[in-house]
């Protein structure tokens, strides 16, 4: 079959102008945001090795990655599908003898075997931060206030955040030592939202869940109840957590004057594949699915990390720009002189 030339591949698409040039200006306004908050940016490869590529938080990648033969090595290479796991990686060995807290942010792009029905786009500029060497749940609220006050500095509306704990449900299922054939059964149910189901079955396992799905909304709506129900100890401490963090994340809010929507869903565990302690989504009613996400995640088996991770696509439709600025035209006859008086007012010139 003859292909046209300018036909692009599914998911692939020419960013023209003047929407290159607004995501150059946003990019710049994020990793200048980050930088107030001690992060400092680096650039990894686009291409890896693919068992380095596809270890620690990577492993959950495999299926996104796009594979070559590097014909230099004779080694199968994976293209990033996602820029997290590459600084895991630079993390725990380039600058494994860095000191903790180590905080690091980047800007590339992505490729991904398959889209998503929310997004479609296979390839797409990450823009984030990630603290290497994460603590405690403050560690957490201060790489959910930088992903909010950066977004919040580029103009993007009426901010919400969504939090979960992706390992809550496990930990449930753990507490009473459930069998995986009736995890998989509740799992189904869960993943419809099926309440009723949920509660025909005959077991304690059945009224938490239900009860962590009636406390879903909005947090000061929903928390008081949630913190009120009766949990299993390895829940409980994990609800406690999240309570302490949203509680430390209302008073940063409040210091920067940003008024954001907060709401919990611990029902919620797609696309938080790696993270394991508190999560969140980031949104804007004026965006289709997600701005963003971040959360907490295990870099190695001794460290952890917390980072979040915006996707440029969904930022650049929430943003409104500025028309943009007249051309100066003038003929290829005119002086330089007479081009450069012209800048230094401001303008742009153009010779016809």
């Amino acid at each position: 079959m003859t292909q046209t030339p300018s036909l692009l591949p599914n998911g692939l698409k020419d960013l023209l102008m003047p929407q290159a040039a607004q995501e150059t200006s946003i990019i710049n306004n994020l990793l200048g945001s980050f930088a107030q908050f001690g992060f400092q940016q680096i650039k990894p490869p686009l291409v890896e090795f693919e068992e380095s590529l596809l270890s620690g938080p990577g492993k959950s990648l495999a299926r996104h990655t796009f594979r070559l033969m590097d014909p230099v090595s004779q080694h199968m290479m994976g293209v990033r599908a996602d820029v997290t796991a590459q600084i895991a990686r630079i993390a725990g060995s380039r600058l494994a003898s860095e000191s903790r807290p180590l905080r690091l942010s980047y800007a590339a792009d992505v490729l991904r075997v398959n889209g998503s029905q929310l997004r479609p786009e296979r390839q797409f500029c990450q823009v984030g931060c990630e603290l290497i060497g994460a603590r405690d749940y403050r560690d957490d609220i201060e790489m959910a206030l930088v992903a909010l006050k950066s977004l919040n500095g580029n103009k993007v509306p009426n901010l919400s955040i969504d939090l979960t704990i992706p390992s809550l449900i496990s930990a449930v299922y753990d507490a009473f030592n459930l069998p995986e054939e009736e995890r998989k059964n509740f799992e189904t149910l869960l993943q419809k939202r099926d309440r009723d189901g949920i509660a025909n079955i005959d077991h304690a396992v059945s009224k938490i869940l239900n009860q962590l799905q009636d406390c879903s909304g909005l947090v000061d709506e929903c928390l008081p109840a949630l913190i009120k129900t009766d949990m299993p100890a390895p829940v409980a401490e994990k609800i406690q957590i999240l309570s302490d963090m949203i509680q430390g994340l209302k008073d940063a809010l409040a210091v920067y004057k940003l008024d954001i929507q907060i709401t919990i869903d611990l029902i919620e565990r797609r696309g938080f594949a790696y993270q394991k302690g508190v999560s969140y989504t980031l949104f804007s009613p004026s965006v289709r699915g997600e701005l963003g996400r971040g959360g907490r995640y295990a870099v190695n088996d001794t460290e952890e990390a917390s980072g979040f991770t915006l996707y440029m696509d969904s930022v650049m439709q929430a943003v409104t720009f500025p028309k943009n600025d007249a051309v100066e035209q003038v003929t290829q006859d005119t002086p330089w002189d007479d081009i450069k008086k012209l800048q230094d007012q401001g303008k742009l010139v153009s010779r016809n």
